[in-house]
């Protein structure tokens, strides 16, 4: 095998948090089950943050308001987060993981990179040493995991995705091009509804379509992104796994039941997702320096702001204080609000943390 060829994993845990409920609980076993806030009979006013497949089945999906999960399937199990039981779990796999890896770089409390080049010789190997992994998951933590395996860590991440749950997918170089081109455009990281949306007036659907795009258009209406986007169709992607472990950001989002622009609602919301967040930090003994929040209008318009304190903390009052900051330099007056997203980031541990001080 050429040298210069790389061997990715992307593992993906199966909806990670109703999984792990279904573990501790085998009686939610083949019913439908929902992590998220409580629905309180249709008037939740939280987001769902799990769904297992059966849930899934009856159009239940992360992110989507409890109160519209508790019309789509009220017949569901709706359950709190335990996030001290996730994270422990999700520590517990990553360590067998990163133990099938020459680097390794975890995505969340669920995901992780893992480059192999150095352990397979070419993707047959490569299939094997996934398959090693699953079985290891599956035998010590009873919990089933997604793999795609590819040349980068672009394919990768698509094609674990492929065949869910207990999913493994292998796409070699050669098959790159075949794998991606009848794909809708948005599995590619970079595709939300916006860019979608002005995609397909020039007839991209596909990745395919995208990838025989004149990249001189996508540059014009693009910038950058455009190269990348172009890039991207073609399954071209160079970035490293990055040796490091443990999550990038934490957050929570929530979405009214209505939209408002009632100060009073927003800044309740914003206290409360606030309140959210810096108790899993703090279960996790994290300490976040950059605080940012997410604002999403009636008409989809999202923006988001950040702000970097000059010191690491864990605590909710520095949190609230530095949200509701950002909320007042730039919520825009009148506007009625969809949704919000509070979001914690730039970590140090709080081993390292007790060392500083």
């Amino acid at each position: 095998m050429n040298r210069k060829t790389r061997i990715i994993f992307h593992l993906d845990m199966d909806h990670f948090y109703t999984a792990v409920e279904e573990r501790e609980n085998p009686i939610l076993r083949g019913k439908a089950v929902i992590v998220g806030a409580d629905p309180k009979h249709g008037h939740g006013r939280g987001v769902v943050s799990t769904s297992n497949y059966k849930a899934r089945e009856a159009g239940v999906r992360s992110g989507i308001p409890i109160s519209r999960a508790w019309r789509l399937c009220p017949e569901a199990v709706y359950l709190p987060p335990n996030f001290p039981l996730y994270i422990k779990v999700s520590d517990a796999v990553m360590e067998i993981a990163k133990s099938h890896g020459d680097k390794f770089e975890q995505w969340g409390i669920d995901e992780a990179f893992l480059d192999v080049s150095g352990r397979a010789r070419d993707f047959d190997e490569a299939e094997t040493l996934a398959k090693r992994l699953k079985h290891e998951i599956k035998e010590k933590e009873h919990l089933t995991a997604s793999i795609g395996v590819g040349p980068n860590k672009l394919v990768a991440k698509i094609a674990s995705d492929f065949h869910k749950p207990d999913g493994l997918t292998v796409v070699r170089e050669n098959e790159v091009e075949a794998f991606l081109a009848p794909l809708p455009v948005r599995r590619l990281l970079w595709v939300g509804k916006k860019t979608e949306a002005k995609l397909k007036p020039l007839g991209v659907q596909t990745i395919g379509d995208l990838a025989r795009f004149d990249p001189a258009v996508l540059n014009e209406m693009f910038g950058v992104m455009g190269v990348q986007l172009h890039l991207a169709a073609r399954g071209i992607d160079n970035s490293e796994v990055e040796q490091r472990t443990g999550m990038k950001s934490i957050s929570h989002e929530t979405t009214f039941e209505q939209d408002t622009d009632d100060l009073a609602v927003i800044s309740a919301a914003v206290d409360a997702l606030c309140d959210d967040v810096a108790k899993e930090t703090a279960e996790q003994q994290l300490f976040f320096k950059t605080v940012t929040i997410k604002v999403r209008y009636q008409n989809f318009e999202t923006h988001t702001y950040a702000k970097s304190l000059s010191f690491q903390t864990n605590r909710a009052q520095d949190l609230r204080k530095t949200a509701r900051e950002l909320l007042r330099a730039h919520l825009k007056p009148g506007r009625k609000v969809r949704l919000l997203g509070v979001r914690a980031s730039n970590f140090v541990l709080g081993e390292k943390q007790r060392t500083l001080l």
